[in-house]
């Protein structure tokens, strides 16, 4: 059963109060219609940056005629760093704005963006549409986890995150698979890009009736137990302090960052796991094209991946409720180093090499997502919970900018292969490093 409470934000009079409106509560059950309507909001979320997957990189190389790998993949720069800042600063913002005026602010500034890949003149516009995209999925990806956190309260909280993960990367997976063979069909501009003008517009509209939880916020704060230096995660008596406080973003990205050992270790999880995906997002098409696959076999490859991913955490997200963050965590980033392994160990029969790395790699990342927010979220007093995700969220997606930046490099000096093992070898060092920091502490 869920928390149950007047309602937070009702005034002291009763005459004053509606009284036909219910009280509010914690709990997915207690809150499955707003739950779910976030759910498909971030299937549109997830759909739009799908659109990418499959065909921006070829558009780079065989539209406008790019050679360079870093040339190529600077729109995933673009993407990673305009998504990282818009993640740090979407956690201080909900200090001024309501979650859900952030999340339609984000469908607004998305509006242009499929028009764009689809009828760019040049690679710079494709740039600057990958700017924009990274506002849209900081703001609507941010608020959609923020809001679904505040839904279900403590004890789901990861089963909370895998729903809206697999949400939002199922639909990323599905667009990159049927944007693979649109591009067969049609070419490689303009069908595929088109179909983003439905996510934008059908994401706008249910954004638009989502309810607001800033009442479900308050009542977490006055149900949330005060920690003491005596509890089993031996918290010091200052940090004890510091963290019934609220803190600015500042404090809290120092903390995120670095201070804590668990917030550490999960930072350079995520940042590292979405490296991972920024440079298979640029070098998986070029490398499976230049063994000899087609374009529908690429799209397979690269939609099978997220859609793993996305499927995989409904079950990760529970377990990580079950059994704790740091097994999945850590269990996670060893089998996506494994994934790049089978990419160059079976890379003379192409489809299966890629396949199977698509496998590891999607399952992979199920088990290290949702435990990774769940376990940033169980360390954050919900005082400076919004800033302590976006702070995750910002080294999380800066490695969207970070894989980009290492597959050009390597790729334009050592070679495709070569980006793959420097791949595999940094996914592995920051498993070790998670193990090492990381620690157990999940709310009652």
């Amino acid at each position: 059963m869920g928390i149950t409470a007047d309602h937070p934000t009702s005034t002291p009079d009763p005459a004053a109060a509606p009284r036909d409106r219910p009280p509010v509560r914690l709990g997915l059950r207690e809150n499955w219609p707003q739950f779910t309507l976030l759910v498909v909001v971030n299937v549109c979320v997830g759909g739009l940056v799908g659109l990418e997957r499959t065909t921006v990189p070829l558009i780079g190389a065989e539209v406008f005629g790019l050679t360079s790998g870093l040339a190529v993949f600077s729109f995933i720069v673009a993407f990673g760093v305009t998504k990282a800042l818009t993640n740090l600063a979407a956690g201080a913002l909900t200090a001024r704005f309501r979650r859900k005026q952030l999340l339609v602010a984000g469908w607004l500034v998305g509006i242009p963006v499929p028009f764009a890949l689809a009828w760019a003149p040049s690679w710079g516009w494709i740039v600057a549409a990958n700017v924009l995209l990274g506002v849209n999925q900081g703001l609507t990806w941010s608020m959609t986890v923020n809001m679904k956190i505040d839904l279900v309260g403590p004890a789901r909280r990861g089963l909370a995150t895998g729903l809206n993960e697999a949400a939002g990367y199922v639909a990323v997976g599905a667009t990159a698979l049927f944007t693979g063979y649109l591009a067969t069909a049609y070419g490689l501009r303009p069908a595929p890009e088109l179909i983003g003008v439905v996510f934008v517009a059908a994401g706008l509209g249910l954004s638009l009736v989502v309810r607001d939880t800033a009442a479900h916020v308050a009542l977490e704060l006055t149900q949330h137990p005060k920690p003491t230096a005596t509890t089993a995660t031996a918290i010091t008596t200052a940090a004890t302090a510091t963290a019934e406080q609220p803190m600015g973003l500042a404090r809290t990205f120092t903390r995120t960052s670095w201070h804590d050992r668990s917030l550490r270790g999960a930072s350079q999880a995520g940042l590292v796991n979405n490296l991972n995906d920024g440079l298979t997002w640029g070098v998986f098409p070029l490398l499976f094209t230049d063994h000899g696959l087609g374009l529908a076999a690429v799209g397979l490859i690269k939609g099978l991946y997220p859609l793993l991913w996305g499927v995989g955490q409904i079950a990760t997200g529970h377990l990580a409720d079950r059994i704790g963050r740091k097994p999945l965590i850590v269990t996670g980033m060893f089998v996506q180093a494994g994934g790049f392994v089978l990419a160059l160990a079976l890379l003379d029969t192409p489809l299966l090499a890629g396949v199977l790395s698509a496998v590891a790699l999607g399952v992979g990342t199920a088990l290290v997502y949702p435990a990774l927010i769940a376990s940033i979220s169980d360390h954050a007093h919900p005082t400076w919970r919004a800033n302590a995700l976006g702070t995750y969220r910002f080294w999380r997606d800066i490695g969207y900018a970070a894989g980009a930046l290492v597959a050009g490099v390597l790729a334009d000096t050592l070679g495709l292969n070569a980006t793959v093992v420097a791949a595999a070898v940094l996914t592995a060092g920051s498993g070790l490093l998670a193990a090492r920091w990381i620690t157990e502490h999940r709310p009652a």
